[in-house]
C-alpha cells in the first residue's frame, strides 16, 4: 500500500509517521480483515480516515494529547448519540479504530441553519453526560485547562483593560474546580463533528473526552459561530444554557474565559466580562 492516498488536511503528524502510514494501514487491514477504500477528503489534520468495503470506517491517527481517550469515550457511550467503535488498538505513536459508518454522513454544518444546529447539539450533549464507568481513567477537565493555561503568556494577551485578561485567566484556572457535578464530556462538539446517520438522525464523531463541568461542553459549538458571538455573545450563551438546562452564569463565565484565551476573540471577551 505504498501508493496510499493522503487526505489534503493530514498535516499535523510528524513526517516520519506519515512516511510509515501506508505500512500501518496495510497492517491493520490485514489484522482486522478489512479492506479500506480511498480516504475522506479533505479529512482531518491528525488522522487517516476511510470507508471499508464491509460498510464501516477505518481511522488511523497519530497519537496526540487531545485525542487520547476517544476510543474509551465511544465505548462508554456505546452508541448513545455517538458512532459505535468495533475495534480499537493503540501501538507506538498510533491510535486505530474501526467505527460505525454514518450514512449519508453529511455534517450538521451542511444540513441545517444555525438555530437548528443549536437544537441538535442540545439534544445530543446531555446524552453524553454520564457518570464515568468504574475503573475508567478519563482525565479531569482541570488537567486540560491547566495545560492550556500554562501555554498562555499573559503579557502577550491584548489587554486594553489591564484587569480583563487577569480576570479571564483566573476564571479559566478556577472554574473547573467549582463545578457542582462532574460528568463525561465531549469537549470538542461542533456542527462539523455531527453527521447525518441511519441508526439515529445524528451521530457524534471525533470526541475528546474529559470528566468535568457540563457547562463547559457547549463552548466549542458557540466558537464556531463568530458572527453570532460578535453580535450578542451573552444572548447566545443564554440560549445554549436554556436549551441544555445549564446555569447561564457558568456558561457565560466559561465562554468569557475561553474567549480571553482564544486569538481574535478579545472583542467578544470584553462584552462578556463579569
Amino acid at each position: 500500500m505504498t501508493d496510499l492516498e493522503m487526505p489534503a488536511n493530514l498535516t499535523g503528524p510528524p513526517a516520519d509517521w506519515l512516511h510509515e502510514l501506508p505500512e500501518l494501514v496495510a497492517g491493520l487491514c490485514e489484522r482486522w480483515e478489512v479492506e479500506a477504500g480511498r480516504p475522506y477528503q479533505p479529512g482531518g489534520s491528525a488522522s487517516w480516515v476511510a470507508p471499508t468495503t464491509d460498510g464501516r470506517v477505518l481511522k488511523v491517527g497519530w497519537q496526540h494529547y487531545e485525542a487520547r481517550d476517544e476510543a474509551a469515550g465511544l465505548l462508554a457511550w456505546d452508541g448513545q448519540g455517538t458512532v459505535r467503535v468495533y475495534r480499537a488498538e493503540r501501538f507506538g505513536r498510533t491510535d486505530a479504530l474501526l467505527l460505525e459508518a454514518c450514512r449519508p454522513g453529511t455534517t450538521l454544518t451542511e444540513s441545517a441553519p444555525p438555530a437548528e444546529r443549536d437544537e441538535v447539539i442540545a439534544q445530543l450533549l446531555p446524552r453524553l453526560w454520564i457518570t464515568p464507568p468504574p475503573g475508567s481513567d478519563f482525565r479531569p477537565l482541570q488537567s486540560m485547562t491547566d495545560a492550556w493555561g500554562r501555554s498562555v503568556d499573559p503579557d502577550q494577551l491584548p489587554d486594553p483593560d489591564p484587569g480583563l485578561a487577569r480576570a479571564g485567566l483566573e476564571l479559566w484556572w478556577g472554574l473547573a474546580a467549582t463545578a457542582d457535578r462532574e460528568v463525561l464530556l465531549c469537549t470538542d462538539l461542533h456542527p462539523g463533528n455531527v453527521l447525518r446517520a441511519e441508526r439515529e438522525p445524528w451521530l457524534i464523531v471525533d470526541p475528546k473526552p474529559y470528566v468535568g463541568d457540563p457547562a463547559y461542553d457547549p463552548i466549542q459549538h458557540m466558537l464556531n459561530f463568530p458572527d453570532r458571538l460578535a453580535a450578542d455573545p451573552g444572548a447566545f450563551a443564554d440560549r445554549m444554557a436554556g436549551l441544555l438546562g445549564l446555569d447561564a452564569v457558568r456558561v457565560r463565565q466559561w465562554l468569557f474565559a475561553r474567549c480571553v484565551m482564544e486569538p481574535g476573540m478579545w472583542d467578544v471577551a470584553t462584552r462578556l466580562a463579569p
